[in-house]
């Protein structure tokens, strides 16, 4: 079953991309198909209200995910072992939308997913378990917008969000072109983005060109690493590697062969 994408209300427009719902049946014992998860500059609200889904970091053990889980700023590689029953609405935040949400520097979330119940209170519990006992795609949505419409802003998107969001298009910005549109110093930009998404502005854009040459790879496997780095803005294939491995610890063939592997194309849904 493929993923279904779900555009939310016009007020979260601004600060949500989708809310994407997935509900599928896994082959073999639970947890035994990995999926790997590179870094990603998407921020996400992530519900699991059937099987956990199991994280692990490196060579750490794995453990299981909370039902509510918010995914920030993440810089490194982590695979996942899914259920046979993965179940999975996920809220896809645009750059700064997760902190309109939390309003919480983001840089102290850096590389570690917390539980959503935990910093959101109850009324996150009573969501998660509203979705365990919903069965249809729409109904999941539905719940989870209707939290998302009670507790973020429904302020318009300041310049500086409006900026942060150029970086994830086709065009390349300068970090100053940047910060003229969103109305700050380069000095002012660097240190409202490490809150805001907890990392620079140049960094994120780092982020941004890795991720897209994975999935890119990912949607054509046939596809030369020469061709992908050139479609991902990359200078060369050797810039392409050295970013591969200091975000992944691994090669860019073999994060290729992982994806293969695997059970979901998972970051192929991120639709960034």
């Amino acid at each position: 079953m493929k993923p279904e994408y779900f555009q939310v209300q016009r007020s979260l427009q601004p600060f949500v991309s989708h809310i994407m719902v997935v509900d599928v049946r896994l082959d073999g014992p639970a947890h035994s198909r990995l999926a790997p998860f590179p870094p990603t500059p998407q921020n996400c609200l992530n519900f699991y209200p059937a099987d956990a889904t199991r994280s692990r970091q490196g060579q750490q053990a794995f453990h299981d995910l909370p039902a509510c889980t918010i995914v920030g700023p993440q810089t490194t590689k982590v695979d996942l072992a899914l259920g046979t029953r993965h179940r999975f609405v996920s809220v896809a935040f645009r750059p700064g939308g997760l902190f309109r949400l939390l309003r919480i520097p983001l840089h102290e979330l850096l590389n570690v997913p917390l539980n959503g119940a935990d910093l959101l209170g109850r009324e996150m519990r009573e969501v998660c378990e509203k979705l365990q006992a919903a069965t249809q795609p729409l109904a999941l949505k539905n719940i989870v917008e209707a939290y998302l419409l009670r507790n973020v802003s429904p302020a318009a998107a300041s310049p500086f969000e409006q900026a942060l969001q150029l970086l994830h298009g086709p065009v390349a910005y300068t970090i100053d072109e940047i910060a003229a549109l969103a109305c700050l110093s380069t000095r002012q930009l660097e240190r409202k983005s490490q809150d805001v998404l907890g990392y620079s502005p140049k960094f994120f854009a780092r982020l941004v060109r890795f991720s897209r040459a994975y999935r890119l790879k990912v949607n054509q496997p046939q596809a030369s690493w020469t061709a992908i780095s050139h479609l991902s803005g990359y200078y060369d294939q050797m810039h392409l590697i050295r970013d591969f491995k200091e975000f992944t610890a691994t090669t860019p063939k073999l994060l290729a062969l992982e994806a293969l592997r695997s059970p979901l194309k998972i970051q192929d849904d991120l639709r960034i």
